[in-house]
């Protein structure tokens, strides 16, 4: 992605929820080079900071509802959480947790958008979010699969004020032309139990060597080591507990 840093309106963290928190901090310590650290207060849960040297770039944490997915989620960030909810209702999205405060770091929503992706809100106070992107074991990149391509488009510039570079083959979200993401239309070969969701890609210096660590690690392939043309080298794994995530090379963008 183009952007170096947290900015308002693109993405600024990503975290997982997953069926065993343990199992997932080894699994990608060893893939990514991360360092967890548990929050050890009670009312944390368990939430799970990943770091790269001093850099905090993503989370790990339990499922804390019984309906709540495994999955990789996506943040976004917003000058305000509740204006932010209110444009995402405006909008056509629906809000189904929040706005809340985390402790003092920060205020929290998560929210769906008209064809039922994800996502979440996040406003900023002691956490800014990722302090490192595209660096190898980092958030590089982000990616909406859905359905509904004309419906989520109209909605996320308008809740969001994203530019959008469009071509026949792909769509790339932005902030002011700074790209950090784009949008794939899911067609019949995705199974119509799989919803739209949002799909973050990590930066990784071997793709082909990463997808085999994850593969050898108890993980699968959903989409095999491919060269985008013009673009990155990339794959799309499934890790032991069953979250979806991708990767690509290190310095070069989605």
């Amino acid at each position: 992605m183009k952007l170096d840093r947290p900015v308002t309106g693109g993405p600024c963290w990503t975290e997982l929820a997953t069926s065993d928190l343990e199992a997932a901090k080894r699994f990608y310590a060893d893939l990514f080079g991360w360092r967890p650290e548990t929050d050890p207060r009670q009312e944390a849960g368990g939430y799970t900071i990943a770091h790269l040297g001093d850099a905090a770039v993503a989370a790990i944490s339990p499922l804390y509802q019984d309906s709540q997915p495994v999955a990789w989620n996506v943040s976004f960030a917003v000058a305000d959480a509740d204006a932010a909810v209110r444009a995402v209702q405006d909008a056509g999205g629906t809000v189904v947790l929040g706005p809340m405060d985390v402790f003092d770091v920060g205020r929290f929503a998560v929210a769906f958008d008209p064809d039922g992706a994800a996502f979440q809100l996040w406003q900023a106070r002691a956490f800014p979010g990722a302090g490192l992107f595209n660096a190898p074991g980092a958030l590089g990149w982000v990616e909406l699969l859905t359905r509904a391509p004309d419906r989520v488009t109209e909605f996320y510039t308008r809740v969001f004020g994203w530019t959008v570079n469009a071509s026949e083959e792909y769509t790339q979200w932005g902030i002011d032309g700074a790209d950090f993401g784009g949008m794939l239309t899911m067609d019949e070969k995705f199974p119509h139990e799989v919803p739209s969701h949002w799909l973050p890609y990590f930066a990784v210096e071997d793709v082909d060597a990463t997808a085999n660590a994850a593969v050898g690690a108890g993980g699968s392939m959903l989409m095999e080591p491919t060269s985008v043309p013009d673009g990155p080298r990339i794959a799309v794994l499934r890790d032991p507990q069953g979250a979806v995530f991708g990767i690509h090379v290190a310095g070069e963008e989605g």
